[in-house]
């Protein structure tokens, strides 16, 4: 059941009982892996998203400090993915009915005495309702750490191993995440069916852009029939080795880093 997760670091193996007895549950950092099921072309299966927030933070938990209180709830595995689903398989759920699961995760951790909360996320699609659940717990519990952390935002080697072109338009299924998944599920890759497609028709010569500063709002199938945003066909699986190295590298300083962590007292009100 815990996938790529330790088992000693695998939250729902706990008992109450351990849970209760925890000498210091205000700085047990708490991940909660979050993905998608969602197409990702016709080479990778729809797990892609939520195999490797699991396996980044097992790997993660893995390398840590054994004396790091640390633990891995159970990887959410459904997200916002409606860019997607004009794509047979893709799973989504509303922003609305993200926004209240996690938020009900995040009381269940508070009311349980954890005071940091991590959510580990690896879909492209939903960092903004992260950071809207994440503002919003602790707004309501002001002792509440929560932090809403996308999986490739820590430091890493992409630039050393992969293409300029597929660094910035190379968002979903291409070198980049095929090369990750060659190294943590091989067997589940269709490696005959590789292809290789950039977004078609973006805006030339603007401050406009597909993803950055000035977006512009799209669904998949607006930039790419097969569904794919890169170049599958490069991928290897000693490039996604060396970068899910470092990238893991980069989450076992964060979870460190998450545990030292206070929360920036300025100034407290005397009412809320």
């Amino acid at each position: 059941m815990h996938n790529f997760i330790p088992p000693h670091r695998f939250f729902p193996y706990l008992t109450w009982t351990e849970i209760a007895e925890m000498p210091d549950p205000e700085n047990t950092v708490i991940i909660q892996p979050i993905g998608a099921i969602e197409q990702h072309g016709p080479h990778l299966p729809l797990i892609v998203d939520a195999a490797i927030a699991t396996a980044v933070t097992g790997l993660a938990l893995e390398k840590l400090d054994r004396t790091i209180p640390a633990y891995a709830l159970s990887t959410l595995y459904y997200g916002k993915s409606n860019e997607h689903w004009h794509f047979p398989g893709t799973i989504t759920l509303t922003s609305e009915t993200l926004i209240s699961v996690l938020m009900e995760v995040g009381e269940s951790i508070y009311r349980a005495g954890f005071r940091k909360l991590v959510f580990l996320n690896a879909h492209g699609g939903q960092p903004q309702i992260l950071d809207m659940v994440a503002r919003d717990l602790h707004q309501q519990h002001e002792d509440f750490m929560v932090f809403p952390l996308f999986v490739w935002r820590v430091p890493h080697i992409a630039k050393e191993l992969f293409s300029p072109e597929e660094l910035e338009l190379g968002i979903h299924a291409g070198d980049i995440e095929t090369s990750v998944m060659l190294s943590i599920l091989p067997d589940v890759v269709r490696r005959d069916k590789a292809v290789r497609e950039f977004p078609h028709g973006l805006p030339s010569d603007s401050l406009l852009s597909m993803e950055g500063k000035l977006p512009f709002a799209w669904v998949t199938r607006d930039l790419s029939a097969s569904g794919v945003l890169g170049d599958a066909t490069a991928a290897t699986e000693e490039k996604g080795s060396r970068l899910l190295e470092s990238v893991v590298d980069s989450w076992v300083k964060a979870i460190a880093d998450i545990y030292k962590f206070q929360q920036p007292q300025c100034f407290r009100s005397v009412s809320k």
